[in-house]
């Protein structure tokens, strides 16, 4: 092929009819990330598209609780759970649901967001505060609007106040414990340390929602609902935070003042 010569013009193959659009897209895509705004764009859109993702699929198992789809196998887990119940599980799933308590989680919250401030770090501790307080505000409303009663299947083991859906503290600790890992490997450069971090998020609200099964006070249904809205409505702050630091970098740069740019992976 001649130097200089263009390869768009090529054939790609017998699939280039379908390929082409794509390869038009991410071009263009590119081209669009070359400038703020374009890169201010794509990390709003893909904050939009996980929110919206984790909005769909909530609303779709919130249809199935309303109708009673999901209450028969809701029910199945619960009693098995109760079945496998001992002293020590016990006094482990107390702590481990103590983990996402509202006082626990501002504590974490009011210790990385100050760690945050004072490391010039001020636009990664307000994305905290916003991510945290309007999670709350958010599953306020959602427990409102669907008041479902907790369950009644098994004996409970700890107390429970306010409705069942979504459960509080599978979102609360879905929001924290996945921006607190985020904002902590934003910071470090190494990547292992990076995905460290983030497995051990995954990992306690994983175990902070298999706890509130476990203690019999919500039902699989509710947990499910709390991780995946918790963690739409966590994405689309990252996404945000992003964005405006991708902004400031080209056209505000007195911003990077108070949010000093993560370290390049290594």
């Amino acid at each position: 092929m001649p130097v200089g010569k263009e390869r768009r013009g090529e054939r790609r193959g017998l699939m280039s009819h379908y390929w082409n659009p794509v390869y038009g897209a991410l071009r263009a895509a590119a081209m669009r990330a070359d400038t703020f705004v374009g890169a201010l764009e794509i990390f709003l859109v893909v904050g939009f598209v996980i929110a919206l993702a984790g909005t769909f699929i909530f609303v779709g198992l919130a249809s199935y609780v309303r109708t009673g789809v999901t209450q028969s196998f809701d029910e199945s887990v619960l009693r098995w759970m109760g079945a496998h119940h001992s002293k020590l599980t016990d006094s482990l799933m107390l702590e481990i649901t103590a983990l996402g308590t509202g006082m626990v989680v501002m504590m974490i919250v009011l210790v990385a967001g100050l760690f945050l401030t004072l490391t010039q770090h001020k636009y990664s501790a307000l994305l905290l505060l916003v991510s945290t307080f309007g999670g709350l505000v958010l599953n306020t409303v959602l427990k409102m609007g669907f008041h479902r009663p907790r369950p009644q299947v098994i004996e409970w083991g700890t107390q429970a106040v306010s409705s069942s859906f979504p459960s509080g503290h599978a979102m609360s600790a879905a929001i924290v414990y996945s921006t607190v890992a985020y904002l902590a490997a934003r910071l470090n450069r190494r990547l292992w340390a990076r995905w460290t971090m983030m497995t051990l998020a995954l990992v306690l609200i994983v175990a902070i929602s298999a706890s509130r099964m476990y203690l019999g006070v919500h039902y699989p249904s509710d947990v499910v609902a709390g991780v995946v809205i918790g963690l739409a409505w966590a994405g689309f702050c990252m996404a945000t935070l992003e964005a405006i630091q991708r902004y400031a970098e080209r056209r505000a740069p007195e911003v990077m003042r108070e949010e000093k740019p993560a370290p390049p992976a290594s």
